[in-house]
């Protein structure tokens, strides 16, 4: 393991690299962001495949891959080259410019799309999923000409002011004062919780028929049977929660919720942010629930967590330039030609792979493990998965009240990098969410091999076995 070399002084005294720079960022940087979540965040300084390496030099086996937004590895040779190449050629140009990496970028998606949803409809980029959902409240709005919508409770669309009016949770809104236009929240279909503590198997869909109640009667609000007019515009959705929990809804829900939508006029707006390119085993999560949206947004991956690229695919009636025309939305980084040009290359490297078999392969084998694990440790209250998207929810011995602070322990120590599972020390990189922040959410490298599965899955035993006896 390689030592922390001497790197300067603070007051005469000689201090290791890591030290000064904890000093300058304790000193200069904004805790603003998400890095101190953990007591005492990681310095790491290279990353290959499914792995990170901190500055000590040591390895940690990292199962989310930048939120999902690395699918395809850390380090990735074919799109990291491609990336490289077009440095050399032509790095910079500003939006108002045509470059030929946006236009085929633009095609190969807008062709899938008609392909898997027999729709016409056009592709408009941005820099990042905050700013692509922005897009797409501009986009509704412009049709609609409503401002309101429906998204679901456990939802998290971004942190800038008009994603946060989506996002359920109040502590992203409560600093920054009123937010009239403010999302109406309804249950997700969380069935290991339900909201309306029903069970999944003689529920009856309970949560889908309180949403479409909401229609019955003017004075519930919703809707004006005499002008057939509702005050609602879209309703925004994760196919699969993602911040939330990665929390799956069962069969059929989507469905039903698509029928009521489409019959009070409702357009459903689709965040794809974490979900897409394959994470669910299917291009995009919601086709894994047989319905089609009205507009999409994607971001996260389609560059492999490179120079950031995000998007709104949306029908040819939202989209098309007589009803959004030029200068509808403006970002001066929109449509970079290093951000089409890694995006190009990763959908290129999508239609030479099979990953909707070997995502859903994988998926498979690491859920295997991860049941067997719960059998043996009643703290794992519920695994569930689709594709590569798993959870593990963390409780106390009774296997559902949740344990936030088994949760947060499990994770610290997979970061201390004291791991000694495979005979050396590593690391292991978690990402928590739920809606009561006691939830792994696992999002591996499609390229992670069986046995790093297995390494993945022992590192996990050996911190969950650690935390629950410094708990105990």
């Amino acid at each position: 393991m390689k030592k922390t070399r001497n790197s300067g002084k603070i007051k005469g005294r000689a201090v290791s690299k890591e030290e000064e720079l904890r000093k300058l960022e304790a000193r200069y940087c904004s805790w603003g962001d998400t890095v101190h979540y953990v007591a005492k965040p990681n310095i790491m300084v290279r990353s290959k495949g499914s792995y990170l390496y901190d500055i000590d030099g040591v390895e940690y086996l990292d199962l989310q891959m930048l939120y999902s937004g690395a699918n395809f590895g850390y380090g990735n040779d074919r799109i990291d080259g491609a990336l490289k190449r077009q440095i050399d050629r032509l790095p910079q140009l500003a939006c108002q410019y045509m470059h030929e990496e946006k236009i085929r970028l633009a095609a190969m998606l807008g062709e899938r799309m008609e392909r898997v949803f027999e729709e016409k409809g056009r592709v408009h980029f941005n820099v990042g999923g905050s700013q692509a959902l922005e897009d797409s409240l501009k986009l509704v709005r412009n049709h609609t000409h409503r401002s309101l919508v429906f998204a679901f409770m456990g939802g998290y669309h971004g942190r800038t002011l008009g994603a946060s009016a989506i996002t359920s949770s109040f502590r992203y809104r409560e600093k920054y004062g009123h937010f009239g236009d403010r999302a109406h929240f309804v249950p997700f279909p969380y069935c290991f919780r339900c909201f309306y503590g029903m069970k999944r198997d003689t529920c009856n869909m309970y949560c889908l028929k309180q949403f479409e109640k909401l229609f019955e009667t003017e004075y519930y609000s919703f809707f004006n049977h005499k002008t057939r007019k509702s005050e609602f515009s879209a309703f925004y959705m994760e196919a699969v929660q993602g911040t939330g929990g990665y929390v799956i809804p069962p069969a059929g829900y989507f469905e039903g919720l698509k029928k009521v939508l489409d019959t009070y006029g409702i357009l459903l707006v689709d965040d794809e942010i974490q979900m897409g390119f394959y994470r669910t085993g299917k291009f995009w999560a919601i086709e894994n629930f047989g319905i089609t949206p009205d507009a999409l947004v994607f971001g996260k991956s389609l560059t492999n967590g490179l120079n950031p690229l995000s998007g709104i695919w949306a029908k040819e009636k939202l989209i098309s330039p007589d009803v959004f025309p030029p200068g509808s939305t403006h970002s001066t980084f929109s449509s970079n030609p290093l951000g089409t040009t890694a995006g190009l290359e990763t959908m290129r490297l999508i239609e030479e792979s099979d990953f909707g078999t070997e995502v859903i392969k994988k998926g498979r084998y690491f859920i295997s493990r991860l049941k067997s694990l719960k059998k043996k440790w009643p703290q794992i209250g519920d695994v569930d998965g689709l594709g590569l998207a798993l959870r593990i929810e963390i409780c106390r011995k009774d296997g559902y009240t949740p344990d936030k602070a088994l949760t947060d322990l499990v994770e610290e120590i997979g970061l201390s990098g004291k791991l000694t599972t495979g005979g050396k020390r590593r690391g292991l990189v978690l990402d928590v969410g739920g809606y009561y922040k006691n939830v792994f959410t696992i999002a591996p490298s499609f390229y992670i091999t069986e046995k790093e599965i297995d390494l993945g899955v022992d590192l996990f035993e050996e911190a969950l076995a650690k935390a629950i006896k410094k708990t105990s």
